[in-house]
C-alpha cells in the first residue's frame, strides 16, 4: 500500500481500532469470551470493508474525477449490502455472541464515518487551481516583455 494511501486512511482506522478495543474490552465483561470475539470480528469486518472502500475511492477521485460522487455513493451502497450479507450469513452462529457483533459494527460504522467527515474537513484541498503560466491580465492590456 503505498504511503498516501496510508496516511489517508490513518485518520479514519486509529478512531475505529480504538472503539473495536472498547467495544471488546466492554462486550467481555458483559458477554464473557463469545462477546470479545464478536467485538473484534465487528470491528475488523468494519476496518476492511470500509478501507477497501476507501481506497476504491481514492483511486476513481485520481483516474476518473467526473465520476467521483457517483462511485463513492455506489461504494457506500455495496458496502452497506455486504455488510447486510455478511450479518445475514452469521446470524445462527454460536461461535461468537451475535449481538455484541452488531453493537460493535453499528458503533465502528459511525466512528469511521464521522473521523472520515473530520478529516474531509481538516483537508486542505484546493478547489480552485492556480495559474500557474501568467498572472491574469484585463482584456486589451499589454503584457511587458523581458528583455
Amino acid at each position: 500500500m503505498p504511503s498516501s494511501a496510508t496516511r489517508a486512511l490513518l485518520p479514519m482506522v486509529v478512531p475505529t481500532a480504538a472503539v473495536g478495543v472498547l467495544a471488546a474490552a466492554v462486550s467481555a465483561v458483559t458477554a464473557g469470551a463469545k462477546g470479545a470475539i464478536g467485538s473484534v470480528l465487528g470491528v475488523l469486518v468494519v476496518l476492511v470493508f470500509m478501507a477497501a472502500g476507501q481506497l476504491a475511492l481514492q483511486y476513481v477521485a485520481k483516474a476518473m474525477p467526473q465520476l467521483f460522487q457517483g462511485m463513492g455513493l455506489m461504494i457506500y451502497s455495496v458496502q452497506l449490502v455486504l455488510l447486510l450479507v455478511f450479518v445475514m450469513a452469521v446470524r445462527d452462529t454460536t461461535a461468537f455472541d451475535l449481538q455484541a457483533m452488531a453493537f460493535t459494527l453499528v458503533a465502528a460504522v459511525v466512528v469511521w464515518i464521522a473521523a472520515q467527515a473530520r478529516a474531509g474537513l481538516k483537508a486542505r484541498t484546493p478547489y480552485v487551481e492556480p495559474a500557474l503560466e501568467t498572472p491574469h491580465q484585463p482584456q486589451g492590456a499589454e503584457v511587458p516583455h523581458e528583455k
